[in-house]
């Protein structure tokens, strides 16, 4: 048998325990020392002024360890973790893993940020307010919007409060009652049919073509109606191919009396390029988590500012920060508001991270960054069709693609047996993270969705590229190593079964203690 680790690489493998099971009663890391009797005559007795009904009747069953114990414990687990800062990430399509900048985390982590409160006067966080107030206008800049809110935590939160923008725009003109449907595509993300569903509305999706990757003119002109409340769509989609029709498609709705969202998570390879603005759009959303380097930690922290054009920016959730040419301050007088969608105002770190990478790029930094990210994800495309097995679809109307690329491995699942699911179990004994999938459904049969960023560098592209290459040779001749996979992964096969059956799943410590003995 070939040698499973070409690479040299092993991942470290602790098979440690939850924390809560490494404690030992009488164990201690620090011992706080006894309030002193001028402090405790000064305070009175604390605890009679915590109402008795939220008073614990036992104090919390924490773990009980040394601080050596909890050291290593988070040491171990640190080693086993898999990020940006660890090795290749550009499989990972849709979610522009770019490399975030130190400086910008050393910012972020002052005690000029940490130690700030959200409600503090507004005379004494001037600073904060100027570079939110700041951040605003450039995103107007670049999106052609004209006012921007930072409380969405991510792309999906972001989606939801532009439907009920949405939904708060028809009720304020009295047609609510009427438009009850929003229009989506199955190659957006789903976020923008789920998002205005859970807001009220009736979803309609529309397929795409056979031939380009999107839906006909003809199809959104039969969909649309005096039901319609508007259109939540993504574009430039995760299959890398720009929408050409946008345009379009914004004035039939726009006939149609509904208004357009466009959903910019994938805005990467369009920064300084296209102004979705200025193509029609009512409202948007980016993602500070991918385009604007702030990090990306799977479900946070996430940030997704949303912007609306001045017809809509009464509706924004308030508060919004506002500038009278002498002071900053928060407006909650807002009338028409949706209200709060978030405790407090976003989430600030992102922002100072947001605001200091643009702040460094600069308007040509930013188009450097569009093209850079879309010859990196050609460059790569161009070298995994080499290889046998992978395929692209709408590959004749589209050979190029923008930021990512939705590939198919259906061919050598035809061919050997091995499908995506394998891949993804193998790719990660390289040291190489695991490669995106698609949505559900999934349109294109066996997909994965490489995303190279502008900060992936042309040897991680080509090195992904040769390991691609081996697993596809290693599928066509000795297909076990890779349904045996993974081999030098910290984390063998996951095992799918408890997340189907509720009698296994356990959310807390205590659950699980209640469950499993």
């Amino acid at each position: 048998m070939k040698d499973r680790n070409v690479t040299g690489y092993h991942a470290v493998r602790w098979g440690e325990p939850i924390i809560y099971e490494l404690g030992r009663k009488g164990r201690r890391g620090f011992v706080i020392p006894r309030v002193e009797a001028a402090v405790k005559a000064k305070a009175g007795d604390v605890i009679s002024s915590v109402p008795e009904k939220m008073r614990r009747k036992a104090p919390p069953e924490w773990p009980q360890l040394s601080e050596p114990e909890v050291v290593r414990h988070f040491i171990h687990l640190s080693q086993q973790t898999f990020g940006v800062d660890s090795g290749i990430n550009v499989g990972v399509g849709t979610c522009t893993m770019k490399y975030n900048p130190k400086i910008n985390e050393a910012l972020a982590r002052s005690p000029r940020i940490t130690e700030l409160h959200p409600l503090q006067d507004e005379e004494t966080v001037q600073g904060i307010l100027e570079i939110m107030y700041k951040l605003q206008e450039w995103l107007c800049e670049i999106s052609g919007m004209d006012k921007f809110s930072f409380q969405p935590r991510g792309g999906a939160h972001a989606v939801f409060t532009n439907a009920c923008i949405i939904r708060a725009y028809h009720k304020l003109n009295g047609e609510l009652d009427d438009r009850d449907e929003i229009i989506t595509t199955v190659v957006s993300h789903p976020c923008n049919a789920a998002a205005p569903a859970a807001a009220g509305f009736k979803i309609v999706t529309l397929y795409p073509d056979e031939e380009t990757g999107y839906p006909d003119i003809e199809a959104l002109k039969a969909a649309v109606s005096k039901r319609t409340a508007g259109m939540m769509i993504t574009d430039p989609y995760d299959t890398g191919i720009f929408d050409s029709n946008i345009a379009e498609y914004i004035k039939i709705v726009h006939e149609a009396g509904g208004l357009v969202a466009i959903d910019q998570a994938n805005a990467n390879c369009i920064l300084g390029r296209v102004v979705i603005g200025d193509v029609g759009a009512d409202l948007c959303h980016f993602n500070l988590h991918k385009s604007f380097s702030t990090p990306h930690g799977s479900c946070g922290p996430g940030s997704a500012p949303i912007g609306v054009k001045e017809e809509l920016a009464k509706f924004l959730p308030l508060p919004t920060v506002e500038f009278d040419g002498s002071k900053y301050y928060l407006d909650y007088d807002r009338t028409h508001s949706i209200g709060k969608v978030a405790e407090f105002h976003g989430v600030v770190p992102n922002v100072v991270r947001a605001y200091a990478w643009i702040m460094t790029m600069g308007a040509e930094g930013l188009k450097e960054t569009s093209e850079v990210a879309v010859m990196n994800n050609n460059y790569l495309l161009k070298k995994l069709l080499e290889i046998r097995g992978v395929s692209l679809p709408w590959g004749k109307r589209h050979p190029f693609r923008m930021q990512d690329v939705r590939l198919s491995l259906e061919k050598l699942k035809e061919e050997t047996g091995i499908g995506i699911d394998e891949v993804n179990r193998r790719i990660v004994d390289f040291g190489v993270q695991r490669c995106f999938t698609s949505h559900e459904p999934w349109i294109i049969p066996e997909p994965f969705t490489p995303e190279p960023s502008e900060t992936a560098s042309k040897q991680d592209l080509d090195r992904f590229a040769e390991i691609f290459r081996q697993i596809s040779t290693e599928a066509y001749t000795d297909p076990e190593i890779l349904k045996k996979a993974p081999h030098n992964c910290a984390i063998s096969k996951v095992d799918l079964t408890p997340s189907s059956d509720p009698k296994k799943w356990a959310m807390t410590w205590r659950a699980y203690v209640k469950k499993h003995r």
